[in-house]
């Protein structure tokens, strides 16, 4: 598996909020470096990508505050890489910021800039690499955003569980995933704020690794493995990591 990151999504000065947290990028990434993954750093996604997915209006607004451009365009530049590593047959996990799936085509709220995963699912789709995807959204918020870009897409499916405990929300996914019909890529909007000492006070470091495995099963059956995972939230530092590498364990193997 590879691991997507740059260095620059740890830089502090960029948008004070949760999502740029100090320390936040070098805790997600704590537990994958020095592990079996290849890093490597994204370039930017470009206007044709973006406009896929967001209004061209929209993107002037976010030109406005180059800072805020600069990082979100490396993020969605991080998620197509991802997605076409994927395609070519080696899944991938991009670290990214700001995270995307509370972007819409004309808005984002929720520390959100541009739909990472939208971008990335759309591009390979007019690349004509895919006509179909599942996104599997385990974020503790609902992926409006990203219902609302795919809308227009009946081959693309989000699907955003909700469960009262870690045990019935893993049965969900599972009984989800496993009705599941064949599509061409299957994509995980990776939020870890469900973990228990989080703002979803949910799930625990084991149960990431179980999700990701799920996923990882899903892609085994549905599109001869081919599947990405992009970072969205997860703003408990101490164990960010733990959980984020717990996922990429049970994803990748």
């Amino acid at each position: 598996m590879k691991i997507i990151y740059d260095q620059r999504f740890a830089d502090p000065s960029y948008a004070p909020d949760n999502a740029g947290l100090p320390g936040r990028m070098a805790s997600a990434m704590a537990g994958l470096r020095g592990g079996p993954w290849e890093v490597l750093a994204p370039p930017p996604a470009q206007d044709a990508d973006l406009l896929l997915a967001h209004d061209a209006a929209f993107l002037e607004g976010i030109a406005g505050d180059p800072p805020r451009d600069a990082m979100a365009r490396l993020a969605a530049g991080g998620a197509i890489l991802a997605a076409r590593t994927a395609h070519g047959g080696e899944p991938a996990f991009a670290c990214v910021r700001p995270p995307g799936h509370h972007a819409a085509r004309g808005e984002a709220w929720g520390h959100c800039t541009f739909n990472n995963v939208a971008v990335a699912l759309l591009t390979l789709r007019a690349e004509h690499r895919i006509h179909s995807a599942l996104v599997l959204d385990i974020d503790a918020h609902t992926g409006d955003g990203t219902r609302k870009v795919l809308a227009d897409w009946p081959q693309a499916e989000v699907f955003n569980p909700y469960a009262e405990t870690a045990e019935e929300y893993l049965a969900v996914v599972e009984a989800r995933l496993a009705e599941a019909s064949s599509v061409d890529m299957v994509a995980v909007s990776a939020g870890f704020d469900g973990y228990r000492l989080d703002v979803g006070h949910k799930l625990d470091t084991p149960d990431f690794e179980r999700l990701g495995a799920l996923a990882r099963a899903a892609s085994l059956r549905l599109c001869r493995g081919r599947r990405f995972a992009v970072l969205e939230g997860g703003y408990y530092l101490p164990d960010l990591g733990a959980n984020v590498a717990a996922f990429c364990k049970g994803f990748a193997e």
